[in-house]
């Protein structure tokens, strides 16, 4: 099976696309407007760039009557955006989030978590969440979509600050990412958690490399 995406119909009910690229991990950001009004909001199109210094990505398609997602739009005015993990005992609030609500609406509130301060940031974060990036925005680049709804804003930002709860710290230093439970997306409707882990070592990696892998303090 194969099909031109741009020219065939997809011979699938469902788009193989949206599952093949998996499994995703969800950037569940928070934001707040000019007006003083958080936002949350999940997005599967979330990623890391490199980590000295430590960037993100994330990709917000449009609404479908054109207008640009609230948490683009808040990072831009702002200079702010905020990551929180998403994890398998948040999945019912992460899903509420995922609501399109009118940008005066307390998603915090819709999705009933707790707002914790930032210390950079101007907005909040997810109190329930174990681990979180305060992220200063640096630049949107905008693709065209084939509709209102396919354009897409690709925001990219540096992480100035890192929370980690203590709770889900290894007594080796790592996060113990099995009793995390991070969300990730699979497409469609279909979402995983992360229970199960096993380690790889690269062969030959050592010095700066090995030290890159493991992401180890300077």
């Amino acid at each position: 099976m194969h099909y031109a995406p741009a020219s065939e119909p997809c011979p699938l009910p469902f788009s193989p696309f949206k599952s093949c690229t998996v499994p995703r991990p969800i950037g569940w950001l928070s934001t707040v407007s000019t007006d003083g009004v958080p936002n949350l909001a999940p997005y599967s199109q979330w990623q890391n760039l490199t980590f000295d210094p430590p960037m993100v990505m994330f990709a917000a398609n449009q609404l479908s009557d054109g207008r640009r997602k609230d948490t683009v739009v808040n990072a831009e005015q702002t200079g702010w955006f905020v990551w929180n993990m998403a994890t398998y005992d948040l999945r019912e609030a992460v899903n509420i989030t995922a609501m399109e609500l009118p940008c005066e609406v307390d998603e915090f509130e819709r999705a009933g978590v707790t707002k914790a301060p930032c210390i950079d940031a101007p907005g909040p974060r997810v109190a329930e969440s174990p681990a979180h990036f305060e992220c200063r925005y640096l630049s949107t680049h905008r693709l065209q979509g084939n509709s209102n709804h396919g354009w897409v804003d690709v925001v990219y930002g540096e992480v100035v600050r890192i929370h980690v709860d203590d709770a889900v710290v290894t007594p080796e230093g790592k996060l113990d990412i099995p009793r995390i439970r991070p969300l990730a997306r699979l497409g469609y409707y279909d979402y995983t958690s992360v229970t199960e882990v096993f380690e790889m070592r690269v062969p030959g990696a050592s010095g700066a490399a090995a030290a890159g892998l493991e992401g180890r303090s300077r």
